[in-house]
């Protein structure tokens, strides 16, 4: 796989547990303004990639490379240093918090010094309120309302917002549509072709092939921990999609690749 003009590239990862393969010999790479579909069904090696692709642990074997120079992250902060920022469902949004600071929690804006220091919650709050009103979301205008009482659309849009608004420059976001219902799907899917309208590239995360369909530029496909197909928009129908997804076709080839 060629990685050149790429944000973020992972050339031949494998992560091993024991004597176990994880992920096996996977190469993805993530330019500017693409949404990259990470498909698989469970067990498949999706959540043990990303984890490599964000500094929670590092591979086995093989590299990382950002910007085109190789780089090992010791950590997620490193990876978020880096502009590689992750998103789970509901975005790690503390319910019970207001939107304003959720948007900047752990980074708060202050204001005063000393013992007279405090949240700025004035600032945070117009900064917030404006960065979702870029993402869509023109009708979430009170920053004091707590996350609690916002949709899961709503939620993932916040964190989405909040990553680029402190330099994300690729967002991973990790099955962000698996508890929603349709609409509420439909919202965040809205929101991932608006945030790769915007120059970022997009790893989509999910086993819903609709959804990937939907909004995937390209599509790589992890089966047992190893890539079973790697293809752009129009090259591969819907039904080939989960078909793969299920094991398909490319299970045996692969199964006697790995042996």
């Amino acid at each position: 796989m060629r990685s050149e003009g790429a944000i973020l590239a992972a050339r031949n990862v494998s992560k091993r547990f024991g004597g176990l393969y994880a992920v096996c010999d996977v190469s993805l790479d993530v330019r500017p303004g693409e949404v990259v579909c990470l498909l698989g069904d469970n067990g498949a090696g999706k959540s043990t990639l990303i984890k490599m692709l964000t500094g929670v642990t590092t591979p086995t074997s093989g590299e990382l490379v950002v910007d085109g120079k190789p780089t090992v992250f010791s950590s997620p902060r490193e990876a978020r240093d880096a502009g590689i920022a992750a998103v789970q469902q509901f975005g790690g949004t503390v319910p019970l918090m207001s939107v304003s600071r959720n948007f900047f929690l752990g980074a708060e804006l202050t204001r005063g010094w000393g013992p007279f220091k405090r949240m700025d919650l004035d600032q945070a709050g117009r900064i917030a309120v404006q960065h979702l009103a870029e993402m869509g979301l023109t009708r979430l205008t009170d920053a004091n309302r707590l996350v609690g009482s916002l949709s899961g659309g709503e939620r993932q849009a916040l964190a989405i917002a909040r990553a680029m608004y402190f330099g994300a420059r690729v967002l991973i976001l990790d099955e962000p549509t698996a508890a929603l219902g349709v609409k509420e799907a439909t919202t965040v899917l809205r929101l991932v072709k608006r945030t790769a309208e915007r120059g970022i590239g997009v790893v989509l995360v999910t086993h819903n092939a609709t959804h990937a369909i939907h909004v995937g530029d390209r599509f790589v496909v992890l089966i047992h921990g190893a890539v079973a197909a790697d293809f752009r928009r129009g090259e591969r129908s819907r039904n080939e999609l989960i078909n793969l997804m299920a094991g398909g076709e490319e299970l045996e080839h692969l199964e006697a690749a790995l042996l």
